[in-house]
C-alpha cells in the first residue's frame, strides 16, 4: 500500500479487479508490487504514475478520495481492461467512506459542518456491542432477504481470507473481500462492511511489512466482521439494528456549553488520514471533542496542532484549545461528543482551567477500578458509552484507535481519540514513577498507581511523533523514585494492567500540561534534582547491589513498597509462565489470522498445550483448540480417492469461537489485574 496514492473508494477496487481476465488476474500481485514501487507526482487533485517511459496512470481524487472507476486512466494500449489501472487501486489505501468504529458514515451536522472539521478514523480490535435505536429509526422485526445474503457473501470472503493467510491473501482476495463489503453496504449493512475494510488495510499493511502493522488488528477486523455476518440472519429487533449499524447519526442541538481544554492526541492511520483530535470536558466531566482530520501522512499529523480550526465565531489551534476553554451557544454535538461547528454556532475563546482546578479535577477523583470497569463495559455497551459520552469508548474507537484504528496507534482499533471515541476508554490516574520495564514492542514505564505497578507505554511508535522520546525522558524521572505525575492514558486491555500514555502533567510545573504526541519534552522540563544522564535502569534480570534495607523487586499487579531506599526496583519481564495459559490458545487464534488455515493442520503439540490448559481449569479453552486443530486438518476425499477442497466454513466457525472466548477472558484477566469487577460477557 503506497502511502503517497490518494484513497480509492472500496466499490472502485472490486469493480476494477472484477473486470480483469483471469490471465491478468494472475498477474495482479506483481503489477500492484510494480505500480507502488514507481514515482509519484502530485498536482492538485491529480496524482500521476509513471508506469514506464512510454505509460502514465492518473488517479483524480476531488476532494482527496478516488469515487469511480472512471477517475482513474491510463495511457497504456490495452486500457481501460488493462491491469495497471486495478494495480493502482489495489495499491492505494481504502478510503473510509464510514466511521468504522461502527461502520458509520461521520455525523452530519443540520446547520453545514465547517470543511476544516473532518471525522476521524480508527481502528477497533475489540468489536463493540448492539448500537442503540434512534427514536426515529423503526425497529426491524428480521434482516431482509438482500441482507442475508450479503451477510452469507461477506462471511464466506472473510473466511476465504482467513483460510489463506496474509500471504495467499492477495489484492484477488481483497477484492472480493471489498466487492462484499461494497454490497453489504448497499443492503444496509454498513458496520459489517466498514470492518471489512478494516480488513483488508491490515493485509495490506501486513503484506507491505508496514512497521506499523499489529497483528492484533488483522485479528479484530476478522473476528468483527465473522461475528456480525454469522449473527445477523437470526438477530430481531434491537440487536438487529445494532449489527446492522446506522447509515447517518447526525448533530442534534446540545444548547450552550462551556467547555474546559483537556488534552490533544495526533491522528495518523492507515488508510491515509491524519490530523489531531482536542478532548474537552464541561462542568459535569462530560468530555467532547474537535476533530480536524483529512486524508494526509504523517506530516499533517504533526503539523495540524498548529493549524487553527473554526468553531463558531473563533478559531483555535488544537495546542491552544487544549489549554484554554470555549463558551459555546447554539451548539451541536454527534452522539460520541464531537462538535459540529455549523452556521448557527456562536463560540468565543476562554479561560481553562489545569488539572489540578474544578472541574477537571473530579475526572482524577473516580475511583481506578471504577473507571475500568467503565472503560471495559464501553467496549462491550455501545448504548451506555453512547448515552454517556463524558464519563467514555469509541472507540473505535474503537477503537480504536478500536484510528482505519485509530488515533497515534493508541486507539483500538481500533481501534483502530480514534475518530468515533466518546472517551470511555479514557483512564485519568495519579502515579508515582518507579522504574521501567523492556517488553517485545520496546521499553515502557513503571508506576505506582494506588498500590498497582502499572505500565505506561507509548502510544504510537512512529519516529515523527515525539511519543517514544518523551516517554525515554520520562524515564529519567523513574530514576528517582517518588516523582509524581498526573496523566491521562488510553486503556490497553491486558492480564497485566497497562496503558498508553497520552498527556502528563508538566514535571517542574504540575498546573501545566504536555501532550505527549504533539509537544516533545526536553531536559529543562525535568527537575534539577532528578535530572540525570543515565536513564532508568533497564528491567533485565541482574543482581542488585547491596541496599542499606531490603528492596522488594515490583511485580506486575501488585502493590508496591512506599518506604525504604530511593533505588530503581529490577523488574522481570513478564513471560508466559505468568499469564494464564489462555495465551496457548490465543497463539493458534493469531497464528491462523497470519499463516492461513495449513499453518494450524501440520502436526504439533497440540495434545500437551491441550492438557495444560485443563489442568489449569480452562476446559473450554482446551475443547476450543482441539476443534481449531481437527477443522484445520480436516480434508475428505472423492470416490476416487482424492482429495477435496477443505470446508473452510467448518474452519472458520470454529476460529471464530476461539477467537471471541480468548477476548472475553483477556478481559476477565485485565479486569482483575486492576482489581475492577469484571465486565460483562458481550452477548454473542
Amino acid at each position: 500500500m503506497s502511502p503517497h496514492l490518494p484513497p480509492v473508494s472500496p466499490s472502485v477496487t472490486a469493480q476494477l479487479v472484477a473486470a480483469l481476465t483471469p490471465r491478468l488476474r494472475k498477474r495482479l500481485d506483481a503489477g500492484v508490487a510494480k505500480v507502488a514501487g514507481r514515482p509519484v507526482v502530485r498536482d492538485g487533485d491529480i496524482v500521476r504514475i509513471a508506469v514506464d517511459d512510454d505509460t502514465d496512470l492518473e488517479l483524480h481524487a476531488p476532494g482527496g478520495v478516488v469515487t469511480s472507476a472512471g477517475a482513474i486512466r491510463c495511457g497504456c494500449l490495452l486500457a481501460p481492461d488493462c491491469l495497471h489501472r486495478a494495480a493502482a487501486a489495489s495499491a492505494a489505501p481504502v478510503a473510509e467512506p464510514t466511521d468504522p468504529a461502527v461502520g458509520e458514515p461521520r455525523p452530519t451536522d443540520p446547520q453545514r459542518e465547517s470543511p476544516q472539521v473532518s471525522t476521524s478514523v480508527s481502528a477497533s480490535a475489540v468489536l463493540p456491542a448492539p448500537a442503540p435505536v434512534t427514536a426515529d429509526e423503526p425497529v426491524p422485526e428480521s434482516a431482509t432477504p438482500a441482507q442475508c445474503t450479503a451477510a452469507a457473501a461477506l462471511h464466506e470472503a472473510a473466511a476465504a481470507v482467513l483460510e489463506a493467510g496474509v500471504e495467499g491473501a492477495g489484492a484477488v482476495l481483497q477484492a472480493e473481500l471489498l466487492r462484499a463489503a461494497h454490497t453489504a453496504r448497499l443492503a444496509g449493512l454498513p458496520r459489517a462492511a466498514g470492518r471489512a475494510v478494516a480488513v483488508v488495510t491490515a493485509l495490506r499493511a501486513a503484506r507491505d511489512h508496514d512497521p506499523a502493522h499489529r497483528l492484533g488488528d488483522l485479528t479484530a477486523a476478522l473476528r468483527d466482521v465473522l461475528v456480525l455476518t454469522h449473527r445477523l440472519p437470526v438477530a430481531t429487533g434491537p440487536e438487529l439494528a445494532g449489527l446492522r449499524g446506522t447509515v447517518r447519526r447526525p448533530y442534534t442541538p446540545d444548547g450552550s456549553l462551556r467547555l474546559y481544554g483537556l488534552f490533544a492526541e495526533p491522528v495518523l492511520t492507515t488508510t491515509g488520514y491524519a490530523g489531531t483530535v482536542t478532548w474537552t470536558a464541561d462542568a459535569a466531566g462530560r468530555l467532547y471533542t474537535v476533530p480536524d482530520v483529512a486524508p494526509g501522512g504523517v506530516e499533517r499529523a504533526t503539523g495540524s496542532a498548529d493549524r487553527a480550526v473554526r468553531i463558531g465565531d473563533t478559531s483555535l489551534t488544537p495546542r491552544e484549545l487544549s489549554r484554554a476553554g470555549l463558551a459555546v451557544s447554539g451548539a451541536t454535538v454527534s452522539p460520541t461528543g464531537r462538535l459540529g461547528a455549523g452556521a448557527g454556532v456562536r463560540a468565543v475563546r476562554a479561560p481553562g482551567v489545569s488539572w489540578h482546578a474544578e472541574p477537571l479535577d473530579r475526572l482524577w477523583s473516580v475511583p481506578v477500578a471504577e473507571q475500568i470497569s467503565r472503560a471495559l463495559a464501553g467496549d462491550l455497551d455501545a448504548p451506555k458509552a453512547k448515552d454517556t459520552d463524558g464519563t467514555h469508548r469509541t472507540h473505535h474507537t474503537r477503537n480504536t484507535h478500536d484510528t482505519g484504528e485509530r488515533t497515534a496507534r493508541g486507539g483500538r482499533d481500533r481501534r483502530d481519540g480514534e475518530g468515533g471515541r466518546d472517551g470511555q476508554d479514557l483512564l485519568f490516574l495519579d502515579v508515582t514513577l518507579i522504574g521501567t520495564v523492556r517488553e517485545a514492542a520496546g521499553e515502557c514505564l513503571l508506576a505506582d498507581c494506588d498500590g498497582l505497578t502499572v505500565r505506561l507505554a507509548a502510544a504510537h511508535d512512529d519516529p515523527a511523533l515525539p511519543h517514544r522520546e518523551n516517554l525515554r525522558l520520562l524515564a529519567l524521572l523513574a530514576s528517582a523514585r517518588g516523582a509524581r505525575l498526573r496523566v491521562i492514558a488510553r486503556l490497553t486491555p491486558a492480564p497485566l494492567p497497562r496503558t498508553l500514555l497520552l498527556a502528563a502533567s508538566r514535571p517542574t510545573d504540575p498546573a501545566a500540561h504536555v501532550d505527549l504526541g504533539l509537544d516533545r519534552l526536553r531536559r529543562a522540563d525535568l527537575p534539577t534534582e532528578r535530572r540525570s544522564d543515565t536513564p532508568a535502569t533497564p528491567a533485565t534480570p541482574a543482581a542488585p547491589a547491596t541496599p542499606a534495607a531490603p528492596v522488594t523487586p515490583a511485580t506486575p499487579g501488585r502493590p508496591v513498597p512506599r518506604d525504604g531506599p530511593r533505588s530503581v526496583p529490577t523488574v522481570h519481564p513478564a513471560t508466559d509462565a505468568d499469564e494464564a495459559p489462555v495465551h496457548l490458545l490465543r497463539r493458534r487464534v493469531h497464528q491462523a489470522a497470519s499463516g492461513g488455515r495449513r499453518v494450524l493442520a501440520f502436526p504439533g503439540s497440540r495434545q500437551s498445550e491441550v492438557a495444560l490448559l485443563r489442568r489449569h481449569g480452562l476446559g473450554t479453552a482446551g475443547e476450543l483448540l482441539t476443534a481449531l486443530h481437527a477443522t484445520a486438518a480436516e480434508r475428505t476425499r472423492d470416490p476416487f480417492g482424492r482429495l477435496l477442497p477443505a470446508d473452510i466454513g467448518r474452519f472458520a466457525t470454529a476460529w471464530l469461537g476461539a477467537a471471541v472466548y480468548t477476548e472475553e477472558v483477556d478481559r476477565a484477566l485485565c479486569a482483575a489485574a486492576w482489581g475492577a469487577d469484571p465486565p460483562g460477557l458481550a452477548s454473542r
